[in-house]
């Protein structure tokens, strides 16, 4: 596979064909599409001292997608060719039956680029991204005698699509991706912890291959690990907690997110279904999904059915106003698309999924919102978690978290877990920060089988009442 611009109906279909044969999907069908994608991806991990994994991976193929009413009829294909187009026309039309549907009509198009970069693969050469990986090592050894152990990662990837719709309509968008991650292992007395620090976007790597912008996450890995090292066991118990600005808006996104994508509350499975127009948060809560920011981890021009992206609001000031859609759920629901459809690739059918989902801030300042602590948590950093879609039910893990007292922060813990549910927390928000701030660009989300990059991003948060899981007595 070569670097040349994906253009599939020069080079591998005949454009008038593969209409024709969409045309013949979709047929009494409500919609449908044929989506086309080329995929090239890059990846190398240096781990303590040595290169440990270096991959390069290339993809390409096609998805046929016919719609009517709630079935889906999809089939796809590394083969880009128009006979496996002809025996994917037979599966899509499985869906579409006797027909008897009208054709929706096609996404308003747009001309919009959000992204800067247009290949981050061949933007750096491979030696540049090699060395870089050995100056992280070094350079983060350096930092303190405790490091013992060292792992830096750079990934690249780029992901052209092109998406056929039955009116003849086509959108193509061409999709960089790139991240640089930092994992430091310090030792002291025979204790062990770990810390680690990354970002990137829809940009190249050689903003992120900069001395002055790794060195800066290496620094930052080694104080969460320095920060682990003395960290006292967590308490246990219900407690007031604020939350940090950034990277722990995941938990908004994992545990209120998901509950406001179209295809769960149109089902009625989510624990918001069937709440549009009431309150479901404290006062001046607001919560944005919008795929609209330039460069964003999460950002896409158009979804993967062409819809452009857009700054959907779900919850103004506390009130349910919106939710996430594709065109399928949309449809059904008497709604509009919100340019939410999207796809791992071209092997997977669209659903409605999230971009960069974020709550705004207030005026308050995050020291006032931590002075509020009687005796909680402070938390700032965010591992695994796990959500009950149907109830927003969650425990999610604290990399860095502090126990408050009287209003000051006092010692790190270790081992802290927050549990609660969505519906509830939202409820219970007592106070928002100044400092919204999104994440440095490092969120997968995980749906079905699927994986997409997203956003996260939030102000600093107090929240009354959540359980705090730990091994301490509160």
């Amino acid at each position: 596979m070569n670097d040349t611009p994906f253009r599939p109906f020069e080079t591998l279909l005949d454009r008038d064909v593969a209409l024709a044969r969409l045309r013949e999907a979709t047929q009494g069908a409500d919609d449908g599409e044929l989506f086309l994608e080329r995929r090239r991806a890059e990846g190398l991990l240096f781990d303590d001292g040595r290169v440990k994994t270096a991959s390069y991976d290339a993809s390409e193929g096609f998805g046929l997608r016919a719609v009517r009413g709630e079935v889906t009829g999809y089939a796809h294909s590394s083969e880009m060719t128009d006979a496996a187009l002809t025996r994917a026309v037979q599966t899509a039309r499985l869906a579409v039956g006797a027909g008897g549907g009208t054709l929706a009509d096609g996404p308003a198009p747009t001309n919009r680029r959000l992204y800067t970069d247009t290949d981050p693969i061949t933007g750096a050469p491979f030696p540049v991204k090699l060395d870089t990986l050995r100056e992280i090592d070094a350079f983060a050894r350096d930092l303190d005698a405790r490091v013992v152990q060292v792992s830096a990662s750079i990934a690249a990837s780029l992901q052209e699509v092109v998406i056929l719709r039955p009116d003849g309509t086509q959108v193509s968008d061409i999709r960089p991706m790139t991240r640089l991650n930092v994992s430091v292992i310090v030792e002291q007395d025979g204790r062990r912890e770990s810390g680690s620090a990354g970002g990137g976007g829809r940009v190249g790597l050689y903003g992120l291959l900069d001395p002055a912008d790794w060195q800066a996450r290496a620094r930052e890995a080694l104080r969460v690990a320095l920060v682990n090292l003395r960290a006292e066991a967590a308490p246990a118990g219900v407690m007031d907690v604020v939350l940090g600005p950034g990277w722990p808006g995941i938990l908004l996104h994992e545990a209120i997110g998901h509950g406001l994508e179209g295809d769960f509350n149109r089902k009625g499975s989510s624990a918001f279904a069937g709440l549009m127009g009431q309150r479901i948060a404290a006062s001046g809560v607001t919560v944005l999904d919008d795929g609209t920011i330039p460069d964003r981890r999460g950002s896409i021009s158009v979804d993967d059915e062409g819809t452009p992206s857009a700054r959907n609001v779900l919850i103004e000031d506390g009130i349910l106003v919106g939710y996430m859609q594709d065109r399928q759920n949309a449809r059904l629901m008497g709604v509009n698309p919100t340019g939410n459809g999207r796809r791992e690739s071209y092997a997977h059918a669209p659903m409605p999924r999230m971009t960069n989902t974020y709550m705004l801030g207030d005026d308050a300042t995050p020291g006032d919102l931590v002075a509020e602590l009687k005796d909680g948590i402070y938390a700032v950093g965010f591992g695994g978690g796990q959500v009950d879609i149907t109830n927003g039910k969650f425990v999610f893990s604290c990399t860095e978290a502090y126990r408050v007292k009287n209003g000051q922060i006092d010692a790190p813990v270790k081992g802290a877990t927050l549990i609660g549910d969505g519906a509830t927390a939202l409820q219970q928000i007592r106070g928002l920060g100044n400092d919204m701030a999104l994440d440095p660009g490092m969120g997968n989300c995980g749906k079905q089988g699927q994986w997409v990059p997203v956003g996260v991003g939030q102000p600093t948060v107090l929240i009354g009442g959540l359980t705090v899981g730990g091994s301490a007595a509160a």
